[in-house]
């Protein structure tokens, strides 16, 4: 199965501050995994930078704008807000990560390959259309969405996210424009406070909570029973996936039970319903993920599936 890896150096460039958990080595433990040789048939390729245009489907010019003016100097921060930090690094980093985004669906719709996998950060699904947030400063996988529907001339994609934590920009986002479908397991309750199984949107919303505690199997089930039927009813022409890993069990951020399999068994599902429903094309984004070791084998085993599934 041809899968393309998405990286760039710059993106280890984003620093956060000392003992932030969006911290550089997250994305050196998810490259160190991919190193192995079971993945030397992965297609590799450097990240691009996003463009304005590109940005502003999502996100207001203005905000684009502010964002990218921040430019500390080496060594000092800005604080958005309480979570969420710019170093020297971040702009360009930001700019790659939804670059990335964007250059996956170009290689996914054209049909050079049947699958990405975007190994960059900052993460994107907490960033609202005018407001960061959550260690995010661009809605990457919207970016995607609305990149496939620009330039592809895609009528539906859906934006499928199993980080641990709700997805609230990627939803605010996209919440009033039934041609975009978002659906979400999550912790309830935990950050941001959103995700209620109530919020529908325009009918394209689909929130499915689980408590703190529950184990793999509750999460495959949300997946199986509620998640992936709701998607397939709606046909999406490509499949974006919001790959948080810390609902595994040893993640210090959250209270989920998921293990290595259940994210090969939900990734496995996954590449079925697209497989039945948009040709196979998945474009798959490195969200959350704060245990080292854990995010490292977690994004193997999800990467490892894509190429076999």
């Amino acid at each position: 199965m041809s899968v393309l890896l998405l990286t760039h150096r710059a993106c280890l460039h984003h620093d956060p501050g000392p003992h932030h958990p969006e911290c550089a080595d997250r994305l050196r433990s998810v490259l160190k995994a991919l190193d192995a040789g079971e993945f030397t048939d992965l297609i590799r390729g450097e990240a691009p930078l996003a463009t304005t245009e590109q940005l502003s489907r999502v996100h207001p010019e203005n905000y684009v704008s502010a964002i990218l003016a921040i430019r500390p100097e080496p060594d000092e921060h800005v604080a958005l807000d309480g979570d969420t930090v710019m170093s020297w690094g971040s702009a360009e980093a930001a700019l790659r990560a939804a670059g990335a985004a964007v250059a996956a669906v170009d290689a996914v719709m054209t049909g050079e390959v049947l699958r990405a996998f975007c190994a960059t950060r900052p993460p994107g699904h907490h960033c609202e259309p005018a407001r960061p947030m959550g260690f995010c400063l661009f809605s990457n996988a919207v970016v995607a969405a609305r990149h496939a529907q620009a330039a592809h001339g895609a009528a539906r994609v859906a934006i499928v996210d199993f980080d641990v934590h709700h997805g609230n920009g990627s939803q605010a986002c996209v919440e009033t424009d039934g041609s975009i479908f978002y659906a979400s397991s999550h912790q309830w309750p935990l950050y941001p406070g959103t995700g209620d199984v109530n919020e529908h949107g325009v009918g394209n919303i689909l929130n499915v909570t689980l408590p703190p505690g529950s184990d793999g199997e509750a999460f495959r089930t949300a997946w199986t029973d509620r998640i992936i039927p709701a998607v397939e009813a709606f046909a999406p022409e490509l499949l974006v996936i919001s790959a948080g890993f810390d609902a595994h069990a040893a993640d210090p951020l959250a209270q989920l039970r998921v293990r290595e399999p259940d994210f090969a068994a939900v990734t496995e599902a996954l590449c079925v319903l697209a497989d039945r429903c948009c040709g196979g094309r998945i474009v798959s984004l490195l969200e959350g993920g704060y245990d080292l070791e854990a995010l490292g084998r977690s994004a193997a085993t999800h990467v490892r599936t894509l190429m076999r599934a």
